[in-house]
């Protein structure tokens, strides 16, 4: 360390010191320090001065010892002298070297403030090196945390910033009067934009991510569409070697321990990989930034957006290939409910569970007023098949990730509906085209195998098999009724093929009631209905074939009853099936009958009209009359012809009606107002018409059934031929003999008679008063 410069403020001690140095080296070194501190000229003028005073002292002292001391003060002043001179000498040298000395301390001087310049100019130098040094750190982080978000590497470069702000930052910014402080403070206000431009980056690859992940919904629900068809046919190969696991269902417990050998991964196979870092990430930033909530809530406005982009406005169903459109529509919903629920899972605290069902709730009732939009324009039922497993493919794939999926089965409902719509319109046509083509001629059978075919179809017992049938033969129905069956049949089949097009289907009870519904209306509305509107007709023969076809509709509807029994699903509520349609054709076979019955009794009254008797003849008939021929013939023809393939009894019903009426129709042509006097050969005409018809009677099968019918006409016929007619006045008598003669009509028919053959028109007949008597007018 440098020895510190000695400065003087009395240069007498200074002089003394100088003159005393013992030796050169030494008077030197105490006079240098006097000239550089006397460099100035007032202090140079002081030092001469102490030195003249000096001198002068020491002349005083020298006379002084001259005085007293001659010789020796003369040697003295001699030697004084010569001091003297060499102190001239000294003082011409050291004005020389003070001059010398001036001018090397003037340099000096201006070295040493040079010097000391320097050793400023170095020590600004350090501390500038070591403020660029702490800048450079400062700004060696800025640069790496920038760096790192050019990298992608978010967090880190969040980290960055923040040791950047602890370690450098806050220190610097403490210190107002450090070398930093501007730097560290614009630094400091520049962190907020760095941190945005952090959140703007992670959101712009959040965006990027979400936009791949939009774009890959669809095929992430395909994979998934797939995937669950798999775990279906997989089920379906257990259900076919163990009949008892089709109790259950897919995703229930029992198939999922059975599946859980066969994982997969959905979002992370050969097919598809969605890496979630990007959110991991996005989330894990704004976390750090303190703006979680502003994230949650911008990601829930872009996830909703995305989900109205992804959306159609429409949906085809009526193109070539009818599901392709559907298909894409909820494989894209699919894919994107599987993104919500994972990223649920992964990040609960960015995606809530009410948020993702509130989301899928918009998209499942989006899609359903699409559809069903869509299901207007679709006329053909079998467009609902292919668009249903589509619909049930997605139901079951989105119940396997925990959605609820209430909505799009009540879509299926929807469907189902459209679809039994539709099958009731088609067979409605076809029932009605059935029903008016018909010939309503029995059913011709050319060969066995035509025969066996219809009893395939058909609900027909017959008593004898092909092999004891001669071919061609004849069907009792019409060909309407094998028809109708075949579509009978194939509307079950189709109404339950519905159900059976896959396994997720909840309405199966449904199924079971529309159908019987459906059928109901059809069998009652198409088939019975335009059967008994052309009752009508007054060919005989096409209302026989009428009845026949009913009486074979309500047995095809008895075995339909027990085929719902059979073919309905297992969830249905037991007991029996009744079909509205069963009753309708039972009541409408005795409208069928009545119907038969008018149109013979209407030819009868057509027969009996033509009777045209003569009341008064003057000769004795000896013959029927021709109507009673042509009713006696009539009767067993149409028997034998058109009525013969009715069942025995309402072949019976018909001969009991039909000569009921024609008792009826025959009992009135005497009382006929217009008759007014009837001869003998008037009644004997009659009666043998009644005998003819009795003997006709008693020639029938069940003629012990059908003679009691005659009775009464019999008993008029014999009281009118009754000379004695006082016998119908007995009570006993007339209760004896003419018990099933009206009162009234046979006191009618005796004021009738008359014993006058030649004039009809003369004399009144015997009794002609008769009546009065007893008060019957």
């Amino acid at each position: 360390m440098p020895r510190k410069a000695q400065t003087w403020a009395d240069y007498d001690t200074a002089v003394d010191q100088i003159i005393l140095a013992p030796t050169d080296s030494d008077f030197l070194d105490q006079l240098i320090p006097v000239l550089k501190d006397a460099s100035a000229s007032s202090r140079t003028a002081s030092l001469v001065q102490s030195l003249s005073q000096y001198a002068q002292e020491r002349e005083s002292d020298i006379e002084r010892i001259g005085l007293t001391k001659h010789e020796e003060f003369l040697g003295s002043v001699n030697q004084l002298q010569k001091v003297r001179e060499g102190t001239v000498i000294l003082t011409s040298e050291i004005l020389d070297l003070n001059q010398s000395i001036q001018a090397s301390t003037e340099k000096l001087a201006e070295q040493k403030q040079g010097l000391v310049n320097t050793r400023g100019v170095r020590q600004n130098i350090t501390d500038v090196s070591d403020a660029l040094k702490d800048s450079l750190k400062i700004l060696h982080a800025v640069n790496n945390a920038h760096d790192l978000i050019r990298k992608k590497k978010y967090y880190a470069a969040l980290k960055s910033l923040d040791d950047l702000q602890n370690e450098h930052l806050v220190p610097i910014i403490q210190n107002k009067y450090a070398t930093q402080y501007k730097l560290a403070d614009l630094i400091q206000k520049s962190i907020p934009d760095s941190q945005k431009t952090i959140s703007k980056a992670v959101m712009t690859d959040l965006n990027t991510w979400l936009y791949r992940i939009r774009e890959t919904s669809q095929f992430l629900g395909e994979v998934a569409f797939f995937h669950t068809k798999l775990r279906q046919d997989r089920q379906r190969g257990r259900v076919e070697r163990n009949a008892f696991l089709s109790r259950f269902k897919l995703n229930s417990a029992i198939e999922l321990a059975f599946d859980e050998n066969n994982d997969f991964d959905v979002l992370d196979n050969e097919d598809v990989q969605v890496d979630f870092t990007p959110l991991y990430e996005a989330l894990h930033i704004h976390e750090a930034l303190g703006q979680i909530d502003k994230f949650r809530g911008d990601y829930a406005a872009t996830r909703r957006q995305q989900k109205e982009l992804l959306l159609p406005n429409t949906v085809d169903l009526l193109s070539d290939d009818d599901d392709a459109s559907l298909r894409a529509l909820l494989e894209s919903i699919a894919g994107f409910a599987i993104i919500e629920k994972a990223t649920m899972q992964r990040a609960p605290q960015l995606r809530s569970s009410l948020e993702v069902d509130e989301l899928w709730d918009s998209m499942c009732q989006t899609a359903i007023n699409l559809i069903t939009n869509a299901l207007s324009g679709v006329n053909n039922a079998e467009a609902l098949l292919k668009i249903k497993p589509v619909v049930g493919l997605f139901i079951q794939t989105m119940d396997s990730w925990g959605y609820s999926v209430s909505m799009m089965n009540n879509l299926q409902l929807t469907l189902f509906n459209k679809y039994a719509e539709l099958l009731r319109r088609r067979f409605s046509d076809d029932f009605q085209e059935i029903v008016s083509t018909d010939d309503y001629m029995p059913m011709a059978i050319n060969t066995p195998e035509d025969y066996e075919k219809v009893l395939s179809v058909s609900w027909i017992t017959q008593d004898k098999s092909p092999e004891e049938l001669t071919f061609p033969c004849v069907l009792p129905f019409s060909q309407m009724y094998p028809l109708c069956c075949i579509d009978i049949r194939n509307l079950v089949n189709q109404f339950y093929f519905f159900s059976a097009s896959d396994d997720h289907f909840q309405h199966l009870s449904v199924i079971d009631e529309t159908l019987k519904r459906s059928l109901d209306e059809l069998l009652t509305q198409r088939v019975c209905q335009s059967l008994v509107e052309r009752l009508s007709s007054q060919y005989l023969g096409q209302i026989v074939q009428i009845l026949i076809n009913l009486e074979h509709f309500e047995t095809a509807c008895q075995k339909v009853e027990q085929l719902l029994i059979d073919t309905r699903s297992s969830t249905s509520a037991g007991g029996p099936v009744t079909l509205a349609a069963t009753e309708q054709f039972r009541e409408n076979k005795k409208a069928a009958e009545k119907r038969i019955f008018e149109v013979v009794n209407h030819k009868i009254d057509d027969l009996v009209d033509t009777s045209d008797y003569d009341w008064m003849a003057t000769t004795k008939p000896t013959k029927p009359s021709s109507y009673i021929l042509t009713l006696t013939q009539y009767l067993p023809n149409i028997m034998s012809s058109t009525l013969l393939g009715l069942p025995r009894e309402i072949k019976e019903l018909i001969y009991f009606d039909a000569l009921n009426h024609a008792t009826e129709k025959i009992l009135a042509l005497p009382l006929s107002p217009d008759v007014k006097k009837i001869n003998p050969n008037g009644v004997e005409a009659m009666a043998l018409d009644v005998k003819h018809l009795t003997e006709f009677v008693l020639g029938l099968d069940n003629a012990f059934m059908l003679e009691p019918i005659l009775n009464e006409l019999q008993e008029t016929v014999a009281l009118m031929k009754l000379d004695n007619h006082e016998e119908f006045f007995d009570i006993s008598i007339r209760n004896k003999k003419y018990g099933r003669v009206n009162e009234k009509k046979g006191f009618a028919l005796l004021e009738k008679l008359t014993q006058t053959v030649d004039n009809p028109s003369g004399a009144a007949a015997p009794f002609a008063n008769f009546g009065s008597r007893f008060g019957l007018r």
